[in-house]
């Protein structure tokens, strides 16, 4: 089995790009453009082009800083490690930043991980993302690609998200998982979970 996670508002209760925005003193602008994009209103990569150039500037100190408020979903430790137990494997996509992603990625026990990487010169954020967009079907593929390497098939995969970036790697897995879901999310999961806490996905894992 293989469980892939979303991150933002699914493993950690927060939306890190608001988090770094603050810095900027650009919260409310990049939410307003957050909760259109997750309700699929936007293009993914042009919303997240748009908001991270809100981050134009900022000393790449602003990441440890970040890192240090983010609060991880209740359960989520929990799930991975029951996950573990079982002999499966978790992963995590992220609409986010790899810069974070990454040391989360060692506290939660992640098997797998894969986010957008901020553009750094001289200490300093440019405001641009480098290589590839980690958007809709980049998460479908991240979630084929790491089923690949396990020997398992899609059916063996469970997709847990909440928002319209998630909706690709939901359609491949075997069981879709919406979490605090988003309408369009709700409308296309395969069970829904309203509660704030992860461990109430334990139960499904069976299935």
């Amino acid at each position: 089995m293989l469980v892939v996670f979303d991150v933002d508002s699914t493993l950690i209760q927060d939306e890190v790009i608001e988090l770094l925005a603050d810095h900027a003193g650009k919260r409310a602008e990049v939410e307003a453009v957050t909760e259109r994009a997750m309700a699929g209103e936007l293009d993914f990569e042009g919303s997240l082009r748009a908001r991270v150039g809100n981050l134009k500037g900022l000393p790449k100190s602003v990441i440890d800083d970040t890192l240090s408020r983010i609060q991880l979903t209740a359960g989520a430790l929990e799930v991975i490690e029951y996950i573990h137990s079982i002999g499966g494997k978790a992963g995590a996509v992220s609409g986010g930043f790899v810069e974070l992603l990454e040391p989360l990625s060692k506290t939660l026990k992640l098997d797998f991980y894969r986010a957008n990487e901020l553009e750094i010169i001289d200490g300093v954020l440019t405001g641009n993302v480098i290589g590839q967009i980690i958007d809709k079907p980049a998460k479908a593929r991240a979630l084929r690609e790491w089923a690949t390497q396990l020997g398992l098939s899609e059916d063996q995969c469970v997709a847990v998200g909440d928002g319209a970036n998630d909706l690709d790697m939901m359609s491949v897995a075997g069981l879709a998982v919406g979490f605090n879901a988003k309408p369009r999310v709700r409308a296309q999961a395969d069970i829904l979970l309203g509660s704030q806490d992860l461990r109430d996905l334990i139960p499904l894992l069976g299935l």
